[in-house]
């Protein structure tokens, strides 16, 4: 049987036959003088990409792990048929599980290549674009494209809650809406500081950011305007006005309407509120963030309470607003009030995946209320009072000493206040302004908040110093005082009259009532509820007072009697630990020495010791003593 031989190994004569063939008449015009091109249609530039595409994301797609994949679809499934259970499963442990384990240096996969496992779902799409950009900011570096793009993401999920028709029938967790909230506002805010520092960007970004397109991107005013439109659809406001009031449920649903009675738009708009706050924080305007406010209270029966990241922001910001406002004493209990909370659940709150960041808002809290102490020394809680002096000890001694403290002030100001903003972006789209702007950069941001701050503080040196040598007298010659501080005694009036400002403050502690956010133990007056964070009254924040007779300071100093509730309480919690302790420990083993038998006595076989009581085992247990 012959074999065919292949037809690129045969041997042939072909180049003899060909001698007196014409090549040219054979072939004829083929491919010659761009015919062919020209008979033929053009493949389409756009459909070649678009195939490149779909095999790269097969490709991605078969990268993806098995797990993964049924993650995602058992995701996908949870929030389809609204399982408000299994969806916090899924958000809470299942995504944090699944990007330690395969993304944790990563991106996960993006969400054209996913599509296929959750049916093209534009709405669960968005929503794990939402998880993608919040996993490319906290894990990696995002680059002018993820930034652009997490941008038109946040727009597409506020676009759909916002101008459907009708309330939608998505339902999330609430720490899933608070983070996207809060996420949205993060992205906002490290887009102004990207966006700010020029001289680190290169000529394709310039390029990019100088189009009106990237000059719209991140704009301040399209963030208020999400926040306000949530607030405004949910009617969160006459909400808390309502509930103030005390209607029913039933009132209250005919008043905010068929948005406002749907628990994802009342909680979008709660959390509005309080993102309002943080972005007027960012931008300088304190009193306006304590005014978006004013129908929230302060108190642990709020809503924020349910999510303890929200919890914590908010009492850091308002915190923060009495500070730079002067308000010392309403800084420091609500810093006090917080601090306490936290460490009261500090076991809870260790299991959340946000523990990092809530400890570190703590720890700036702190930081916060050594100066507000430096500032307004009076009766705080011993606690927290300890913990501060702990972390900040070194601190709180060089703030007490005049023109020494202000770099002490300065420090824990630029460590714990937030990463302020600049609304106005660098002129990208005029390069001579550009080159002027990069020649000389205005100061940044924290540099002026920071200086406004230290201006206040500097007016204010003397006030330790004055008010340590009115301690010590009753009665003192305003000659022999002014010696004491090398002044003469018309400067020694200015500093005396400083500190007599000083020891005034604007408080809501003087609306009288049951303080809602006071640290605990504390005894102080009530219905701070009863009013917005701006409203107080002014009430004296020292326990020291003077007054000028002609050439005599007369001093009085008003003593507190100790408050024996709160000491009562740590030490009986400290003794419950250490009776926890003694009553869980072992007991000591008894003597294996036998006395001596007393004469005469009968010989007594001992009894027999019970035997130990056999356990049931199991297939996967160890060995169990045979009957």
């Amino acid at each position: 049987m012959s074999h065919r031989m292949p037809l690129w190994n045969a041997e042939t004569d072909a180049d003899d036959e060909l001698v007196e063939v014409d090549v040219n008449l054979a072939l004829g015009n083929y491919g010659q003088n761009g015919l062919y091109d020209d008979a033929q249609p053009r493949i389409d530039e756009t459909t070649l990409v678009a195939a490149q595409q779909i095999m790269a994301h097969q490709a991605a797609f078969a990268q993806i792990p098995d797990g993964v994949k049924r993650f995602i679809v058992h995701f996908y499934q949870a929030i389809t048929e609204n399982n408000l259970p299994e969806i916090t499963s899924a958000y809470e442990s299942g995504w944090n599980r699944m990007t330690e384990k395969f993304y944790a240096k990563t991106e996960w996969p993006e969400a054209e290549v996913i599509a296929p496992l959750v049916n093209d779902d534009p709405i669960f799409l968005i929503l794990y674009r939402e998880l993608y950009y919040r996993h490319v900011y906290s894990r990696l570096s995002p680059n002018i494209d993820d930034r652009f793009h997490s941008y038109e993401n946040s727009c597409e999920l506020f676009n759909y809650l916002l101008n459907s028709e009708g309330p939608v029938t998505l339902e999330l967790p609430d720490q899933w809406l608070w983070d996207i909230i809060d996420e949205f506002i993060y992205q906002f805010q490290s887009f102004c500081l990207w966006r700010s520092k020029v001289h680190q960007k290169s000529d394709e970004e310039i390029s990019m950011l100088a189009t009106e397109e990237g000059a719209s991107q991140w704009s301040c005013y399209s963030v208020l305007n999400v926040l306000y439109s949530f607030i405004q659809k949910s009617k969160i406001n006459e909400y808390l006005v309502a509930q103030k009031k005390g209607l029913s449920q039933e009132d209250i649903n005919d008043i905010v309407g068929e948005y406002g009675s749907k628990q994802l738009y009342r909680m979008l708009g709660y959390f509005s509120v309080v993102g309002l706050l943080r972005v007027h924080v960012l931008l300088g305007d304190y009193t306006l963030a304590l005014k978006v406010m004013e129908n929230v209270e302060l108190n642990q029966k709020t809503s924020f309470t349910r999510v303890t990241a929200c919890h914590v922001a908010t009492y850091y910001y308002v915190g923060f607003c009495y500070m730079t406002l002067k308000r010392y004493t309403d800084a420091s209990r609500t810093f006090v009030s917080i601090l306490n909370l936290l460490f009261r659940i500090k076991n809870y709150h260790s299991r959340s995946y946000q523990y990092d960041q809530i400890n570190k808002t703590a720890d700036r809290m702190y930081a916060l209320f050594a100066i507000c102490y430096a500032l307004s020394p009076g009766r705080h809680d011993d606690q927290i009072l300890n913990m501060v002096k702990e972390r900040y000890g070194e601190q709180l001694s060089r703030m007490s000493r005049g023109e020494e403290g202000l770099q002490a002030f300065e420090e824990l100001f630029l460590y714990a206040c937030p990463k302020f903003i600049t609304a106005n972006p660098p002129p990208y789209r005029s390069l001579p302004l550009l080159a002027q702007f990069v020649n000389s950069p205005p100061p940044e941001p924290a540099q002026r908040h920071v200086q406004l701050f230290l201006s206040d503080v500097r007016n204010q040196l003397s006030v330790p110093t004055l008010r340590s040598f009115l301690k010590l007298y009753t009665s003192l010659d305003a000659r022999k005082l002014a010696g004491f501080l090398d002044e003469e005694e018309e400067g020694m009036v200015e500093k005396m009259m400083v500190l007599k400002q000083a020891s005034r403050s604007i408080s809501r502690a003087g609306l009288g009532g049951t303080n809602a956010h006071q640290g605990r133990g504390a005894q102080v007056p009530a219905g701070e509820s009863e009013g917005g964070l701006l409203d107080g009254q002014t009430i004296s924040t020292s326990d020291l007072d003077f007054v000028i007779n002609q050439n005599m300071v007369h001093i009085s100093e008003s003593t507190v009697g100790r408050r024996y509730a709160g000491w009562f309480i740590r030490n009986t919690e400290y003794a419950q630990r250490v009776y926890d302790g003694v009553k869980n420990s072992p007991l000591p083993l008894p003597r294996s020495t036998t006395a001596p038998a007393a004469p005469g006595a009968k010989d007594v076989a001992p009894a027999p010791a019970p035997e130990a009581p056999v356990k049931k085992g199991v297939a996967w247990g160890a060995n169990v003593k045979a009957a």
